[in-house]
Parts: C-alpha cells; sequence; structure tokens
C-alpha cells in the first residue's frame, strides 16, 4: 500500500483518500467488537475507538509519528512497501509485533516477558509520537515533522532488535526461555548477589558448555550488559570546568576554555605542559606570555591527540524515567495511591497527610487536581567510592524519591532514581549549584509545560506535571544546597538571624542555648538568672522564615562560583574590612528559588533526624563517662563557666603552680556507676535485624564505648539509654535524658497526631532547658540546638522516616558497590546503575523468580520448626510486663 499520503498536510485530498484506504484494511484485518486501535497523535494506539471517531481523530490530530508499518492493525513488519522501505529495512528478519505479544510458544513460568516487551513497545510508541497536546497546530506548520517521520532513530533500531530476542529461543526445543529472558535472569542474580564480572563471564562460558551448541547465551559479561541496556534508560555526559565554575552546556557547550577562570576544558598531562614550555621558550626569546597565551599553547598540543574533558558531569534525564512509571501496570496504579488509596482519618501516615502538602495542594489547584503528578524530594551526600579512607575522593550523586508512592514503596531502594551524579575529588560545597542546572531546567519543564505520558492503569494519555517538594541532607549539604552559612553565629537555618549563640572564649567556638525563649511567656525559667546563663529572657521564639523573607534577605548578593578566584576576588579577600562588612548568614541564593512555586513552600530543606540523633547521643555518652577527647567537660569548659560568671560550684580552683582542681559534677560517672552502664550495653540482646552487635563497641577494662553507627546510636539513644541511665546518675540528670530518649522516640513514630507534636514542642524546650541547668554550655553544639526543630518539622512535613538520610546512606552502600574500575569510578557507578535500573522494570515481570521484590524475609515464623521452652523468672515477668505496656498500641489510651 502506498503511504506517502501520511506526509502529507492534513487538508489535502491525498490525505484524506489514505485516511479511508488504511480504515478499510484495519477494518479488514484487526478489528475488537468493530472497534479499532486509534493512531492519532493524541491516542498512540493506546484506545480502542469506532472507525468513524478514529476518521476524526486522524483528520484533527495527524498520524503518530513514526507509527508508518501498521503493526497494531495487522500488518507484519516484514513487509515492504514503496513508502517505508528504508524505515522497515532494519526489521526485516523479526516476526510480526502484535504476533510475538499475543505469542505463547514461550512459556512464561519463569517471567512474563511478552506483557514487559508491550509495555515497553506502548511507551517507545508515545515517545516517539511527542507531545500530544500540540493537535491543536496545523501539521504543516510543525517545524521538523517531515524529517523526523522519514529515518526510524537508534532508539528503535535496538527496540526491534530486542524484539527479536525475545522471540528466539534461547536453544532449539528449549520452551521456558528465550534469549532475552535467559539474560534478563541471569543479570538479575549477578546484582542481586553482587558477582564481579569475571565470576560473570566465567559462569556464562560454562553454562554455554553445558547447553547445546546453538545456545544464543553471549560470551560475557560485556555482550550481556549491551542488551541489558537496551531495556533501560541512558544517560548524558557534559562537561565541567575543573574548578566549578560553569558547566560547557547549551549555548556554552562548544567552548576551549572556562569564562570565569580561563581554565581549559581539557585533561592535560605532563607532555602538554612540557610541550607548552618549549614553545614558550622558543617563541618568547626573552619576552614573557601571558597566562591566556599558555593556555593557547596547551590546546594547540592537545589537537594532537584525543580531548580528553577534565571533569564530567553525568546527568540522568528525569523525564523518560517518570514516564516508565506509568508505563507498566505494576507501578502505575501505586502512583495515584496517596490520593485513592490513603486513609484519610487525620493521622499523619505519609506526606500526604502533612500540612506541608496540603498548603501546596491549595495553592496550585491546577496541579493538585490530578493525582497522577508527581511529587518529588531530593536527597544529595557524598562518599568516597573507593571503600576506604586512605584516599581523599568525594563523590556526589543526586537522588530523586517519588512521593507519590505508598509506604512500602516510597523509600525502598527500587524506587530510587539517580538523576546528577557529581565528579570527584572534591566535594563541590557551595558550587554544587552550577551542577544542578540540568535538573533544575528539567523540572521548570515539567512543570510549566509537563510532558505527554500513557497511563496504562487508566488506559489513556494524560499531561504529566511534577514538582519538587523538599531536599533531605546531612547538616553540612543542607548549607551548600540551601546557601544558609551553617557555622558560626547563625549556624541555626530555622532561627535564621534570630540564632541565639554566644562565643566561648576558651573552648574557642559557638554555644546554643537560649531554649528558654521557646517557654510560654510566663514561665518561672524566663526570669532564673543562676542556673542558666546570668540572664533573664523575654524574647518570643523565632518564627520559621518565609520563602519571601529568605527573596528579601538573600537580594544582591551576588555568588561567583568556582574554587580558582580571581586576582581581584583575591585582593579583595585580603581586605578585613571588607570581610567585616560581608553578610552573615547566607552565602547564596539557592538555584533551587528559580523554581516557580519554591518560595511558596511550607518547608523547603529538611533538617536531617539521622545525624542529629547521632550527634546528640555522641555529646551525651562522651561527656557521662568522660571519654577522651569526646566530652564537652573539660578544663577548657568549666573556664568559660568562670568567665561567663555562673554556676561557681563548678569553677576549677589552681592548686599549686602547676596543678588545677576541677569539682566533681553530677552528671559525670563515678568508676562505679560506669562499670553498671557499660554492663547493661554489653549484655543487651535484640531480634535479629533490629540492631547491630552493640556489644562489641563497649570496653568494660577501659571503660569506653566507641565505634558506634548511627543506627547504634540510634538504638540507644531510644531504646537502651532509659534501662542504662536509671541508678547511674541522680534523677534530675536521668529523668532529663529520659525525657530527651522519649522525644526522639516519639518524633520518630510511623504514625503522628498533630496534638501530640504541639505538646512534644513545649516538652522539648522543657528538656532542654533542665539540660542548660546541668551541662556545661560547650555541651550545646548547633546540633543539640537543632533537636528543639524537630517537632515542628514533622508537624509541618509529615513523618520522619521520608525524610532523613538512612535510606539514603544504604543506597549510596549500593552505588559504592558498582564501582569496578577505581580509575573511573563515577563512570564505574552509571554504567552500573543503568544496568540496574533496567532490571529493577524487569523483575516486576519476573514474578515466579526471587529479585529485590519478592526475597524471603530473614525470620520466618515455621511451626514446625524446633522450639524449646524458657522459663521466666519473676525479674523477667517484670521486665516482659513492662516492655508490653511501653508498647502497644492498646495501652495507649489507659496511659493518658
Amino acid at each position: 500500500m502506498d503511504k506517502s499520503w501520511m506526509k502529507k498536510p492534513r487538508h489535502s485530498k491525498e490525505y484524506v483518500l489514505g485516511i479511508n484506504d488504511f480504515l478499510k484494511f484495519a477494518s479488514k484485518v484487526k478489528t475488537i467488537d468493530g472497534m479499532i486501535s486509534c493512531p492519532c497523535e493524541k491516542c498512540v494506539n493506546s484506545t480502542m475507538l469506532d472507525v468513524n471517531t478514529v476518521r476524526d481523530h486522524l483528520v484533527s490530530f495527524g498520524f503518530c509519528n513514526g507509527y508508518e508499518c501498521w503493526f497494531f492493525h495487522g500488518e507484519p513488519l516484514t513487509t515492504t512497501t514503496t513508502s517505508c522501505e528504508t524505515s522497515t529495512s532494519h526489521v526485516q528478519e523479526t516476526l510480526n509485533a502484535q504476533e510475538f505479544l499475543n505469542s505463547q510458544d514461550i512459556s512464561t513460568e519463569y517471567g512474563d516477558i511478552p506483557n514487559m516487551m508491550h509495555d515497553l513497545l506502548r511507551g517507545h510508541i508515545v515517545n516517539e509520537s511527542g507531545d500530544s497536546n500540540n493537535s491543536s497546530v496545523p501539521l504543516e506548520e510543525v517545524p521538523n515533522v517531515q524529517q523526523s517521520r522519514q529515518v526510524p532513530n537508534q532508539e528503535a533500531q535496538r527496540f526491534y532488535n530486542l524484539l527479536k530476542d525475545a522471540d528466539q529461543h534461547l536453544y532449539e526445543g528449549c520452551k521456558n526461555f528465550s534469549k532475552l529472558s535467559a539474560i534478563v535472569h541471569l543479570y538479575q542474580l549477578k546484582c542481586l548477589n553482587g558477582w564481579s564480572n569475571k565470576s560473570f563471564t566465567m559462569l556464562l562460558q560454562i553454562l554455554k558448555d553445558m547447553l547445546p551448541l546453538d545456545a544464543k547465551l553471549p560470551k560475557d559479561t560485556y555482550e550481556a550488559k549491551k542488551i541489558i541496556k537496551d531495556l533501560g534508560l541512558g544517560y548524558e555526559k557534559i562537561d565541567a570546568c575543573i574548578n566549578d565554575c560553569m558547566l560547557f552546556w547549551k549555548e556554552n557547550a562548544n567552548d576551549e576554555e572556562c569564562k570565569v577562570c580561563h581554565t581549559s576544558r581539557w585533561e592535560t598531562n605532563e607532555n602538554d605542559k612540557k610541550n607548552s614550555g618549549n614553545d614558550k621558550e622558543n617563541n618568547g626569546k626573552g619576552k614573557k606570555n601571558s597566562g591566556k597565551d599558555k593556555d593557547n599553547l596547551m590546546n594547540a598540543s592537545l589537537k594532537t591527540r584525543k580531548k580528553k574533558a577534565a571533569k564530567v558531569l553525568r546527568w540522568f534525564p528525569l523525564k523518560p524515567r517518570l514516564q516508565r512509571l506509568f508505563m507498566s501496570p505494576k507501578t502505575a496504579s501505586s502512583m495515584k495511591w496517596h490520593a485513592e488509596g490513603r486513609t484519610k482519618d487525620g493521622i499523619i501516615r505519609h506526606p500526604a497527610d502533612s500540612l506541608a502538602w496540603k498548603t501546596f495542594d491549595n495553592h496550585y489547584v491546577d496541579f493538585s487536581s490530578d493525582p497522577r503528578n508527581v511529587r518529588l524530594g531530593l536527597a544529595a551526600d557524598g562518599f568516597n567510592p573507593f571503600g576506604n579512607m586512605s584516599t581523599s575522593h568525594s563523590t556526589w550523586p543526586v537522588v530523586l524519591i517519588p512521593y507519590n508512592l505508598p509506604p512500602w514503596m516510597c523509600m525502598k531502594r527500587s524506587s530510587f532514581m539517580l538523576s546528577l551524579l557529581i565528579p570527584g575529588p572534591s566535594s563541590p560545597l557551595n558550587d554544587i549549584d552550577v551542577y544542578l542546572q540540568p535538573l533544575i531546567e528539567e523540572l521548570k519543564e515539567l512543570w510549566d509545560d509537563g510532558i505527554s505520558t500513557y497511563d496504562v492503569s487508566s488506559n489513556e494519555n494524560f499531561k504529566m506535571h511534577a514538582a519538587l517538594m523538599w531536599t533531605i541532607n546531612d547538616f553540612p549539604a543542607y548549607g551548600d544546597l540551601s546557601g544558609w552559612g551553617t557555622k558560626g553565629e547563625y549556624a541555626c537555618p530555622p532561627c535564621n538571624f534570630n540564632t541565639r549563640s554566644q562565643w566561648l572564649k576558651y573552648g574557642g567556638k559557638y554555644c546554643y542555648m537560649g531554649h528558654r525563649r521557646f517557654l510560654e511567656e510566663d514561665h518561672s525559667f524566663r526570669k532564673d538568672r543562676k542556673f542558666f546563663d546570668g540572664t533573664e529572657e523575654m524574647e518570643k521564639a523565632p518564627v520559621i522564615p518565609f520563602g519571601i523573607d529568605i527573596m528579601v534577605q538573600t537580594e544582591g548578593i551576588n555568588c561567583i562560583f568556582g574554587k580558582k578566584k580571581t586576582k581581584v576576588q583575591k585582593k579583595k579577600r585580603k581586605r578585613k574590612e571588607d570581610v567585616d562588612q560581608e553578610p552573615k548568614g547566607w552565602k547564596k541564593r539557592s538555584i533551587f528559588f528559580e523554581l516557580p512555586y519554591w518560595e511558596n513552600h511550607m518547608l523547603r530543606h529538611n533538617l536531617d533526624v539521622m545525624h542529629i540523633e547521632k550527634n546528640v547521643t555522641d555529646n551525651v555518652l562522651g561527656t557521662v563517662l568522660e571519654l577522651p577527647r569526646k566530652t564537652k567537660d573539660n578544663l577548657k569548659a568549666r573556664l568559660d563557666l568562670k568567665d561567663m560568671g555562673i554556676r561557681h560550684t563548678l569553677h576549677p580552683e589552681k592548686r599549686g603552680d602547676d596543678k588545677t582542681y576541677m569539682p566533681r559534677s553530677c552528671f559525670t560517672m563515678v568508676q562505679k556507676e560506669k562499670d553498671s552502664f557499660l554492663r547493661v550495653l554489653k549484655k543487651i540482646k535484640v531480634p535479629d535485624g533490629y540492631a547491630s552487635n552493640i556489644s562489641r563497641c563497649i570496653q568494660l577494662k577501659q571503660r569506653k564505648i566507641s565505634g558506634l553507627k548511627s543506627h547504634d546510636s540510634h538504638i540507644i539513644m531510644q531504646q537502651l539509654l532509659p534501662i542504662a541511665i536509671r541508678g547511674a546518675l541522680p534523677k534530675k540528670v536521668s529523668m532529663a535524658l529520659i525525657d530527651l530518649s522519649c522525644y526522639f522516640r516519639e518524633v520518630c513514630s510511623k504514625v503522628l497526631q498533630v496534638e501530640d507534636l504541639e505538646k512534644l514542642e513545649s516538652r522539648i524546650a522543657m528538656t532542654l532547658c533542665e539540660l542548660e541547668k546541668i551541662f556545661p554550655p560547650s555541651f550545646f553544639t548547633v546540633m543539640v540546638h537543632l533537636v528543639i526543630h524537630l517537632a515542628t518539622e514533622a508537624k509541618i512535613a509529615g513523618p520522619v522516616h521520608y525524610r532523613w538520610m538512612y535510606p539514603i546512606e544504604r543506597y549510596l552502600l549500593r552505588l559504592k558497590s558498582y564501582v569496578r574500575n577505581k580509575a573511573h569510578p563515577e563512570a564505574s557507578i552509571a554504567e552500573g546503575y543503568i544496568a540496574e535500573e533496567c532490571l529493577i522494570f524487569c523483575s516486576r515481570y519476573l514474578e515466579s523468580v526471587e529479585t529485590v521484590f519478592n526475597r524471603p524475609i530473614r525470620n520466618v515464623d515455621d511451626a514446625t520448626g524446633a522450639m524449646s521452652n524458657i522459663q521466666l523468672d519473676s525479674t523477667e515477668w517484670v521486665q516482659a510486663h513492662r516492655y508490653v505496656l511501653f508498647n502497644s498500641n492498646e495501652i495507649i489510651p489507659f496511659r493518658k
């Protein structure tokens, strides 16, 4: 059939007659109850309609881009016509795509590969069709449409190769596996169990020897990975200035040097430097070349060999990854869970229940009207990809988290999307905004224009939009992303310029007390000078700044990115009076404010509960156990007390010329109390998987505790400290620490209520004031002060386990495992990620084998297994009874 009419204008006579010929052909070959698949730009073969409606759609919207072989309407892919000869030459040897999708020749016992390929095919056509909402524009007025429909792109050719592999038996007579399904199964075992590339190659080689000679297995890991990668999504490389000044991107894509520091874009070696030095000697003859001439000489020497960028940012486009979430029926319905499956009873279990989410919905009604629009969280942190601390290297991945998903999917590794991989060896620090530009550009497009996406759960196309809700980082990265300086006088971002800090003369650092401001205005502690810092407190609690306040505060701040400063900047930095006049607090206006909605968020950056809890636990244990270099009660701390004129009983006393006596404080333990405290932690036993072996960190002879990981501190603070501290310290000290422990436990609860969080806000203010009366000012680092804001942020944004770094840190460990070539760690991570990303998609269709979605639980309750009877003594009965009272939801109403 002549298909040249498909390229004609829609109002032409040839186009209308061609539509009639197409409908006659489709009606004879492929109909379902008189209905056919509509191939227009809007429906993209995703909707079954009657013939007359299809005719109207084709006249109004035109044929979808790339659909020149009508395999959805019964035309085999092996058919070659005069108009599509060039566009179908790459699939002459493949089978009919529609016949393959309906084929039962290969068993689906070990994976539903046909349905997987069907979903991929449908998503491929949607992506090729472009923007379906531009159908009102006449086809002849859309630029480059004719060229885009002539020859299939490389992505299409790779997809049709996959179709061929999916229908090719592993060997003659094999009914359970095709070539593609066998490779998918084997490679997902490699990723699931962490096999090395060499071990996987050895396995493939021995399998080829075991199987018949006509087996279609690849010969090594490299060939297998090439096939697997075709199922997934790729990434783009963007060159960057080695000093983090700029990206060679968009209008700067062809630049040879940085516009800020004038450093060459390309990597240079010793030979280049020698050649440039020789050229300088030969051409200069006593004359001095400028630095720019030297760079030109280096660039000239680079022309003799292949250029290699000095620094490369790897960008994983977000749009196709979001589209893929709606491509599979396994995930498409879950993307609407926050609106359709969530229990709406006023209790906060998910970010969708939070005040921040609801306020955003009320502010942007058009966005919230479609539950399929995606809400994202952004997490970024640096890690050493080499697995040891002997090499200083910091690689920064930027990870996106879709919050539309239900709790059992949202914070899993399989739902995380790597967006950017910022290269090392040094941390980007304040210059991270330079690397965030591609992501911010894409987020702006997703907010303003959206992207045409096919939703398999509702069998329709829709315009998908996306919004970034907040960022998740540790405290130093918080400062890099927000632009607020997290050190010094104004280190607390929520308190902003109202941060209450005091410089410790002998300690040489700032302390952050002043928590009486958060109490009621008539509280007795506000006028108590003796037990606090010697002053009365009359100020009100600071208010978290709104986005508009930050916009005003950052007005006029001109931040020049890059590690290499110009001569003018260096001279300006050396003048002390200029340094004193620099605005404190803000270092820059964050690039996130380029997003149209960012200033209207109630919470833009999250305080990380994981690192805060870790630091507070270290402070407490180091001080009460008097651990060297970790205790906050030392001679300098006592001298600061004397300098401030408070707590005279703890002031150091001079005894002789070279001796100083420090009176014993109420918060430090004697040797017997230390032994009792550490013995409880040493003998504690917890269920498998609940915590690590904390006893390995306890040294009874040295009376020390060391080597605690973040989760160890989490368990000690919330569960073990209240038990071990009883009887080891005076009641006023132990009760204050137990209150702190209960606060962390309630803030970290998976189910929250606004009324309880409001009570926690007042309780933590009282607890920190009690601690101010006990511990020295050096104890109150900024991390201890940030504790007071955790309940407020939980009330705004919801449960903390959606906003802390625990799952992100575990994900960084996974990324570290991808490093095979230590000379190119970022490249290894990128290649490993895209291979596992496509396997995660494939694993949703492999239900009969073990995957990341159906791994067996560690502890199986098997009544047929070995059983043992344990006789509890009276003490154990009391402990078990107390545990039930403290941890059963049924008891909570009776405890109030």
